[in-house]
């Protein structure tokens, strides 16, 4: 093991990032795979399942990435920040829940052209009738949000941050926290949200707006589909203007900040591809796996 606070640097972030997809895999398959044998792979426990395996996977990789690299947690991340930050998180999640979330249903009818055969939506979400909206939150929203923030915007971040500078963080972040979920139609929307939190964190140096941003988006989709929210024509068109205006803004107000942005250092990039490789080669086959509806 390494020392005690071992520098923040890109190798470290490409392992992180290997271990956790494949602590992710083995446990998909596992537990999986004893719930199919038992013929318990279906309904609502099932999906609950489903979406613990991650949190899970994400937590215990981290933890064994941290204590072999010899990383601590306030190393990886940190949670002061300025109230102005909050201001700008809360309108980039606008803006990205009511306006460039909307770039989903473009790249939904793309891939159909090419062949793609998109899941039912109703087959995501478990029963949201009555009280049980409230373990959906829990389940699908709160501990999905704060198990990914740490990873990606906290331990895989900051490690990108040490060696490869902020904009290439910024851009990889976003690439590899859109192909860990493995979602064709959502692939591009999620990486310009992986783009925006990291932004988010580079500038206000704290993980919590960027787990309120991720809270409330998952949250929202919950709450659409319980309560089936719909707005008319003239309340969308209202809400898409004014998302992407406050998204532009919010994004805007980031990039200008003055604080100067970290360099990056020579052959860095190259160091975390290699040492991400097997987990970036496994999530690819997964989105593959997807496509084609296997």
């Amino acid at each position: 093991m390494n020392t005690a606070n071992s520098p923040l640097n890109a190798t470290t972030g490409g392992i992180a990032y290997t271990v956790c997809t494949i602590a992710y895999l083995l446990l998909s398959l596992i537990i999986l795979g004893i719930l199919q044998t038992t013929a318990s792979a279906s309904g609502d426990a099932y999906l609950y399942v489903t979406y613990l395996i991650a949190p899970v996977a994400l937590i215990g990789g981290c933890a064994l990435t941290m204590f072999s690299r010899g990383q601590k947690v306030n190393n990886a991340v940190s949670f002061a920040c300025k109230p102005r930050y909050y201001a700008a998180a809360m309108l980039m999640i606008f803006g990205l829940v009511f306006c460039v979330s909307k770039i989903n249903y473009g790249a939904l009818e793309l891939l159909k052209l090419i062949g793609y055969t998109p899941r039912d939506e109703s087959s995501y979400l478990p029963s949201l009738e009555g009280g049980l909206i409230v373990p959906a939150i829990l389940a699908i929203a709160l501990l999905p949000a704060a198990a990914e923030e740490f990873f990606f915007r906290g331990l895989l971040l900051s490690n990108l941050r040490g060696s490869v500078g902020d904009v290439r963080a910024v851009l990889i972040s976003g690439f590899c926290f859109s192909l860990f979920h493995a979602s064709p139609e959502q692939t591009v929307y999620q990486f310009i949200c992986g783009c925006a939190f990291a932004l988010v964190v580079v500038r206000s140096g704290s993980i919590l707006p960027v787990f309120a941003m991720h809270f409330l988006n998952n949250a929202f989709v919950i709450i659409s589909s319980a309560y089936g929210l719909e707005f008319s024509s003239t309340v969308n068109l209202i809400l898409t203007i004014s998302g992407g205006v406050a998204f532009a803004a919010s994004t805007l107000f980031l990039i200008l900040q003055k604080s100067p942005l970290k360099k990056c250092q020579k052959g860095e990039v190259s160091k975390f591809f290699i040492c991400a490789s097997a987990g970036i080669a496994a999530l690819a086959i997964m989105w593959v796996v997807a496509f084609i509806g296997a």
